[in-house]
């Protein structure tokens, strides 16, 4: 007594939507790079604020405020993905970061947090705050994202807010790392 997928679709309202499951081992094998694709976005935003951070610093060739200006940039760009579909995002930040899962307001504030941090980076204002927020937020967060890898969790990244799925992976531990290794350089070159 098999239900075929058409007559079961038929049976349920519009609004739900009945899908064969793929196994993950047949769609890792269908696809040579499984998320390269879904991760073209990502890799765009960090192209052109790499190109806008080289634009700014072309006359400047001081490690440290290159790296002051790409963190600035790189909250302000991904915290207006965030704003995008705000309403949604909360809810998709708390599946894996730590704090946002224990305080869920946090996961409302934490564009606003992005966006202030970016601003306060881009205009030098207070840069040791800035630069140990950074550490601290995208610590907190990176913690969620490795225990999400190493639990093999398929759940949507919100580094670029909800608007513009992107699967967790190993490029979200990646971006947020060198942000945190940006961080902690830029600190010890101006306050060591």
């Amino acid at each position: 007594n098999n239900i075929s997928l058409k007559t079961l679709q038929n049976a349920l309202p519009g609004k739900y939507l009945v899908q064969e499951k793929i196994p993950n081992n047949r769609l890792i094998k269908s696809k040579k790079w499984p998320y390269l694709k879904d991760l073209y976005p990502l890799f765009l935003i960090l192209f052109y604020i790499t190109i806008s951070t080289t634009i700014i610093n072309w006359n400047n060739k001081s490690a440290d405020s290159f790296m002051i200006d790409f963190m600035g940039l790189f909250f302000i760009v991904f915290s207006f993905f965030k704003f995008l579909d705000y309403s949604n995002f909360p809810r998709s930040f708390s599946m894996y970061d730590p704090l946002a899962k224990f305080i869920p307001a946090y996961g409302g504030v934490y564009p606003f947090i992005e966006t202030l941090i970016g601003l306060m980076l881009l205009l030098r204002i207070n840069i040791i705050l800035s630069l140990g927020l950074t550490i601290v937020i995208l610590g907190i967060t990176t913690m969620g994202v490795i225990k999400v890898l190493l639990n093999k969790e398929d759940i949507q990244c919100a580094c670029l807010g909800t608007s513009i799925k992107l699967p967790m992976t190993i490029a979200t531990l990646i971006e947020n790392g060198i942000m945190i290794v940006m961080a902690i350089i830029t600190t010890i070159i101006l306050y060591a």
